[in-house]
């Protein structure tokens, strides 16, 4: 935890009302001011307790209080630097290994998670023994999406007029396996706006869950092997189309500080989100009307860790005939923050159950995040209120319908089902 970071902090507490945990209970010790006050006194001598590692790991590092700062405190990456002393330093009840041990071997490895679709899916059916034998499995198995069918990607998606980028595209652990139909859309997208898009077939984890759970080492594996990757792939720039995966790209810097020759080639790695980099890149293709109500959700890591916030607006408002909503309380987390809703389930469903009643309340046909996390947590916070499933859908995926001119009927209705959305009529 560094010192100068932490003395940043002048305890005015503008913070307090954008902190989900604060805003949930009220405890001075779980919001962002409380917690920094906590790493004051590690650094002053005070041994991290269970209490003390309790409140840090109650965090959801939604980022939300780096936006509402005044004083600029680098909240991020106190938070980080403050996991990954807990994790050197708490020894953790043995359920509690066991189920981080579980998600740690599972979600950045592709292969073993596209092994896992089906029996998660299946272990809805048995949520409630699981919940009895750990919180964490119900959770697992409450989250659990809609099985899709594969969506093989070519390793070179050429552009459709004339090339004017060349970009590499994250596929990412858990979209790559639970919403390949992004991927899709993304590259379709790209492509129709005059980008060559590499797909680079052995791409792994960029490290985002590793990083964002105190495991310096492994995210610092995974991000040396994103870099190399994309290295070899000779792109202008890596599009990313979750929130998290790109916050954590765009750190590779910091993360690997003490590796100055990796560093620099972090550094040289130019990471954008797909609304960013499509408003930076300017339209070209025809947008088709498309008569649909969305209600875009800000992934926390995309609005706050990012500061993406007016792009995927702007690129949803140049849609003809689309009509966009506001969700009440935009910048409060939804719960997911990552590995968040597995291992603090309870306040994970609190705030997902906030952040459902405030989607529902907009009345849209569409509910428009660009997470995957986001989609999980907020969908099954809708099952769990008992309104049915809702219809989520990417950015991309609504971009990618009006460019295709196709019908917004199937937008977000289906996600286990990978038929193309038929095309209108005219």
């Amino acid at each position: 935890m560094d010192p100068e970071l932490i003395r940043d902090c002048v305890h005015c507490g503008f913070c307090l009302p954008t902190c989900p945990t604060y805003v949930l209970w009220g405890e001075e010790m779980d919001s962002p001011r409380g917690r920094i006050h906590l790493m004051g006194q590690h650094v002053d001598g005070t041994p991290l307790t269970d209490a003390m590692a309790g409140h840090f790991d109650a965090c959801l590092g939604c980022m939300a209080c780096v936006t509402a700062c005044p004083s600029g405190v680098r909240y991020d990456r106190l938070i980080e630097q403050t996991r990954a002393v807990v994790e050197r330093e708490h020894v953790r009840r043995p359920d509690e290994r066991a189920i981080r041990a579980l998600v740690f071997a599972l979600f950045p490895y592709r292969r073993r998670l596209r092994a896992m679709r089906l029996p998660m899916r299946l272990s809805r059916r048995l949520q409630p023994f699981l919940e009895q034998v750990h919180p964490s499995l119900g959770a697992m198995a409450e989250l659990a999406p809609g099985v899709p069918r594969p969506v093989r990607l070519p390793p070179l998606v050429r552009a459709r007029r004339r090339r004017r980028a060349r970009v590499g595209l994250l596929t990412g652990c858990v979209q790559g396996e639970f919403f390949p139909q992004v991927n899709a859309a993304t590259a379709r997208v790209l492509a129709l706006e005059g980008c060559d898009v590499v797909i680079p077939p052995r791409q792994g984890c960029c490290g985002a869950l590793s990083l964002h759970s105190g495991r310096e080492a492994e995210a610092r594996g995974f991000a040396r092997r994103t870099i190399a990757t994309f290295e070899r792939a000779g792109v202008d720039a890596v599009v990313v189309n979750a929130a998290g995966c790109g916050s954590s790209m765009k750190d590779y810097a910091e993360v690997l500080a003490g590796e100055p020759a990796w560093a620099a080639r972090a550094e040289a790695l130019r990471t954008r989100d797909l609304a960013e980099f499509l408003i930076e890149l300017g339209p070209v293709a025809e947008r088709h009307p498309l008569p649909v109500t969305i209600a875009y959700h800000d992934a926390c890591h995309l609005a706050h860790a990012q500061g993406v916030r007016a792009q995927p607006r702007e690129l949803l408002r140049a849609i003809p005939e689309l009509e966009l909503r506001e969700v009440e309380e935009s910048a409060v987390c939804c719960g997911s923050a990552g590995t968040y809703n597995l291992f603090q389930p309870e306040a994970a469903r609190q705030l997902g159950d906030r952040k459902a009643e405030r989607v529902l309340a907009a009345g849209a046909d569409l509910l428009v995040s660009a997470n995957p996390g986001c989609t999980m947590q907020i969908a099954a916070s809708v099952r769990r209120a008992g309104k049915g499933e809702i219809r989520v859908a990417h950015t991309a995926e609504v971009l990618d319908a009006s460019l295709r001119g196709l019908e917004p009927g199937m937008l977000g209705r289906s996600p286990q089902r990978m038929t193309p959305p038929r095309r209108r009529t005219r």
